[in-house]
């Protein structure tokens, strides 16, 4: 389930003989203590974002030769939880930056509106006058009839 092998729950129960439920229940109480314990099969990329952020937060006091120990009981790469660690330091470092961008946005957005908005009033407009056109046009034929019959 954990790292090194990190096998899928379904097959650590086959090989070890101890049911699916009992290591879901452990699974869980680790998860639950703060462990990054993915245990579905699955490589250290595919973890979610939790579980690595629990990898980083486990890591960052450690020193080289620490981490390097770490990586190697856990499977995982020093690279991997580098790139993850900037992952987190950039997740939070630009929220100002975001912020306004969105701000930003929203106003274009807003702008965008008024003016789509103006423009279907206009076209609106102008589909009812041809509209009123069209239905005089008809009653004036129907009063006076067609031109060429003169």
């Amino acid at each position: 389930m954990m790292p090194p092998e990190n096998k899928a729950v379904a097959e650590l129960a086959r090989d070890t003989g101890i049911t699916e439920q009992t290591l879901y229940t452990w699974r869980r109480q680790l998860k639950n203590q703060g462990m990054p314990v993915p245990g579905d099969g699955k490589n250290p990329e595919g973890w979610s974002s939790e579980d690595k952020f629990a990898v980083v937060l486990e890591t960052a006091a450690l020193n080289e030769a620490e981490l390097a120990e770490y990586c190697r009981r856990k499977g995982l790469y020093v690279e991997q939880i580098a790139a993850w660690r900037e992952a987190c330091r950039a997740a939070n470092a630009n929220a100002g930056e975001q912020a306004r961008s969105q701000r930003e946005q929203s106003k274009e957005d807003k702008k965008r509106i008024r003016q789509l908005e103006k423009e279907l009033n206009r076209k609106e407009k102008a589909l009812a006058e041809a509209a009123a056109l069209l239905i005089l046009r008809k009653k004036v034929q129907a009063i006076w009839g067609d031109k060429e019959e003169d």
